[in-house]
């Protein structure tokens, strides 16, 4: 699908949608519980979509109701063979391939896009040592064969979160008392934040201690009856950017301050800028303000560096943003793909080894550009059609779906933009 933007959004309110990242979580947690779980989630998405697939195939049953997912455990023949479909989804191949492990199940996991291509190695060498097989990665299928035994586990903390939140849901499960030893910084915090929040929902108690994750053998996932997934910060965050870019500005609703995902550090950015942020209850209203360019370490807050980079290329003065090295493994190369959708629309930007240095202009001309297959970067090129002067066309948008499947209808419906599909 190709769009073509022919009035920015106005402004006005809206929701978050779910969170796909505690919507994975859950879902796994609930498969894996004694019984069934009813998980409050109204959007669904590509990458959602993906791990239900997956649990479907290794014998969950999960019914559609209006509000959500009710999911009732099974087991399936630990002699026969599965194919799970992960499609683009990342999370669901590094939270899945554990899990099976530890199960003792053998599966084959089919792998669509650029996903074959996304770093596994720390996490399979890890898997092979402690007793499963793995083929070697690189194809568009990975098998997977053998026991998962406990003991202790080594991962480095700044390639991939997905790694250590994988281990966490899995090795519950084990018999054996385990560890994860985490080398360096621990970067995408956050997100192993919410792996444990979710783990202590259905009862799984893990300690940590100096870079160490300790997990107990022998646990039982316990369903607590219901759960409810967040609104996604991270998806808010492009309309809450595009609040301050916006003459009337932009509320979204169901937020929860209190949640370990580390993308509502969003306010705190935009405030920086120099944005008007106002909190009330579940809701973020932002609004124009005097924009100056800031610092930014996004070591924990990996997925904003798009739209924060559609921030500041209209703001006075220079953006530096730094600790982003991971975003060269994302469903695109981040750096890269930023740097030459804000180019290609008139912007100040240069890209360095670990980041992006951005001199903001009053307003660009606009222009087309390709969505490069991501869905951050789509969303980042229809909010950056607020400071631009000419339409802006976005090849192959409905990379989208992967996270926000009604991000154009919300776009125009909620928020007052007009665009076409070409």
């Amino acid at each position: 699908m190709d769009v073509k933007i022919t009035k920015p959004i106005s402004g006005g309110k809206i929701n978050a949608v779910a969170s796909k990242s505690e919507a994975h979580r859950l879902l796994i947690c609930a498969a894996l519980s004694g019984t069934e779980t009813f998980v409050f989630c109204p959007e669904l998405s590509a990458d959602i979509e993906a791990t239900i697939r997956c649990l479907y195939s290794i014998g969950t049953m999960i019914r559609r109701e209006p509000d959500g997912l009710r999911v009732i455990p099974g087991e399936v023949d630990r002699n026969n063979q599965y194919t799970l479909d992960c499609g683009e989804s990342g999370a669901t191949l590094r939270f899945m391939l554990p899990v099976c492990g530890a199960l003792g199940y053998s599966v084959s996991f089919k792998m669509a896009g650029l996903l074959p291509a996304r770093p596994i190695t720390g996490l399979r060498n890890e898997m092979i040592t402690h007793g499963c097989t793995l083929s070697e990665p690189g194809s568009v299928e990975l098998s997977c064969a053998g026991q998962l035994t406990g003991g202790d586990y080594t991962l480095p903390g700044n390639i991939s979160s997905q790694y250590i939140s994988g281990l966490l849901l899995a090795l519950p499960l084990l018999r054996e008392n385990s560890s994860i030893h985490i080398t360096g910084k621990l970067e995408s915090r956050p997100y192993v934040d919410i792996t444990l929040d979710a783990l202590n929902q259905f009862g799984i108690n893990v300690t940590e201690e100096n870079n160490v994750f300790y997990i107990q053998g022998g646990q039982s996932f316990k369903s607590p009856g219901s759960v409810r997934v967040g609104g996604d910060w991270s998806n808010a965050a492009f309309w809450l950017s595009a609040g301050a870019l916006t003459q009337n500005g932009i509320t979204c609703e169901n937020l929860d301050f209190n949640s370990k995902q580390g993308d509502k550090r969003i306010i705190d950015y935009l405030k920086d800028f120099g944005a008007s942020v106002t909190c009330e209850n579940d809701s973020v209203t932002v609004r124009p303000g005097t924009l100056r360019g800031i610092k930014i370490n996004a070591g924990d807050t990996p997925d904003l560096v798009p739209v924060l980079a559609a921030v500041a290329s209209v703001a006075d003065g220079t953006t530096t943003i730094t600790g982003a090295e991971r975003l060269k493994i994302k469903e695109s190369d981040r750096l890269q793909t930023v740097t030459k959708v804000l180019s290609g629309f008139g912007a100040d930007i240069t890209k360095t080894e670990d980041g992006l240095i951005i001199t903001g202009r009053k307003k660009l001309p606009g222009g087309e550009t390709e969505g490069f297959g991501d869905h951050r970067i789509v969303m980042t090129a229809a909010i950056l059609s607020s400071v631009c002067t000419n339409n802006v066309i976005i090849r192959n948008a409905d990379a989208v779906r992967k996270s926000y499947p009604g991000f154009f209808d919300d776009f125009s419906s909620k928020l007052g933009g007009i665009w076409e599909e070409l």
